[in-house]
């Protein structure tokens, strides 16, 4: 008798009424598959215990943590599929030892995330929170207090030279801005190839009128954006963070902009999140602020469901799936014989 492939989702995808909180997520790539059972996890826990995840071979995995202990006696799980391209909520030592893959969604977030860093840029030079406030608030006068900035002829500074990064660019290149990127794992071809001049961070930040960060956070990431190297930008320069909130010193871009000594901000991330009500950046003018989701659109959840449902049909194959984190678990004894076994089993099915 053939084995079926279980697969947990995190209960983080699911309203409080039990149905699913972002429309299609791709599901159907699943349910079409030949001997995949998934279900939803019955308790949705900040961090995912053993005896949660115990039985299933593959994990959907929205903003759940999964640390060594969650993988502590789980011999039968072989895949994690994060729910997007951060994957700071999971410890990949944990699935290295384990032979566990990792994988993420870089297509299904590369333009929604692109798309809404050119947002972030187009409503902070046009001032348009601003603007709205002045219309809601009945002082239509005041107009003229707030002229914007065109970003023709402006330089646009990005941090990282990904799949993200370069798509930014692919959207920037129709309102005539000079591109600079800094990207230390990123080669010259690889920026040529995108039109893009490759520089060191210091010389970007100096430079660009607007600043997007489009790194992952990883130890050598962390407070990238230091007092140090805020005070490097242009007094008319705007920062945007769309990427993980601790790459940039929060209390150093809050004095940063309470000083003036930037013009503006765009966030999507933060240290904490959720944000603390008590917040500075909530009472700024100069700061657009979105609860981690700007980029959440129905476009956004299909991509990211269709590509991490796919990893996990992959493997319940026999299969390595591509955007593979963990490359290092590729030679793993362990992964060798679940791949082994699953590919075994689709043979009989």
């Amino acid at each position: 008798m053939s084995q079926i492939f279980r697969v947990g989702l995190t209960g983080d995808f699911l309203n409080p009424d039990g149905t699913i909180g972002f429309g299609d997520i791709g599901v159907d790539t699943l349910d079409q598959a030949t001997g995949i059972e998934w279900e939803f996890l019955t308790e949705n826990t900040p961090t995912l215990r053993a005896n949660q995840v115990q039985g299933y071979n593959g994990l959907l995995v929205l903003s759940s943590k999964i640390d060594a202990d969650t993988l502590d006696g789980n011999d039968d799980l072989a895949i994690i599929a994060r729910f997007g391209v951060g994957y700071d909520n999971v410890d990949v030592r944990a699935c290295n030892a384990n032979g566990v893959l990792l994988t993420i969604t870089p297509d299904g977030v590369r333009r929604p995330v692109a798309a809404s860093i050119m947002t972030f840029i187009l409503a902070l030079s046009h001032k348009l929170t601003i603007k709205d406030t002045l219309i809601r608030q009945g002082r239509w006068a005041e107009k003229l207090d707030y002229m914007g900035m065109g970003i023709t002829g402006r330089t646009l500074g990005v941090i990282g030279l990904g799949n993200i990064g370069r798509e930014v660019f692919t959207l920037a290149e129709a309102f005539g801005m000079h591109h600079l990127a800094y990207d230390p794992y990123a080669t010259i071809e690889q920026a040529e190839a995108a039109g893009v001049e490759l520089v060191d961070i210091e010389n970007l930040l100096r430079e660009s009128d607007f600043v997007c960060i489009c790194c992952a956070l990883t130890p050598d990431t962390h407070h990238l954006i230091d007092a140090e190297r805020l005070d490097l930008m242009k007094e008319t320069a705007y920062l945007i963070n769309t990427a993980r909130g601790p790459i940039v010193e929060e209390q150093a871009l809050i004095n940063a902009l309470r000083n003036q000594r930037i013009q503006g901000a765009g966030l999507d991330v933060f240290e904490q999140e959720p944000i603390d009500t008590n917040n500075p950046l909530l009472s700024m003018d100069n700061v657009i602020l979105t609860p981690h989701a700007i980029c959440w659109t129905d476009e956004c959840f299909l991509g990211n469901g269709l590509s991490a449902c796919q990893s996990i049909v992959d493997v319940s194959a026999g299969r390595i799936p591509q955007n593979v984190v963990n490359h290092d678990v590729l030679n793993h004894s362990q992964l060798k014989e679940k791949l082994d076994k699953f590919a075994s089993q689709m043979e009989k099915k």
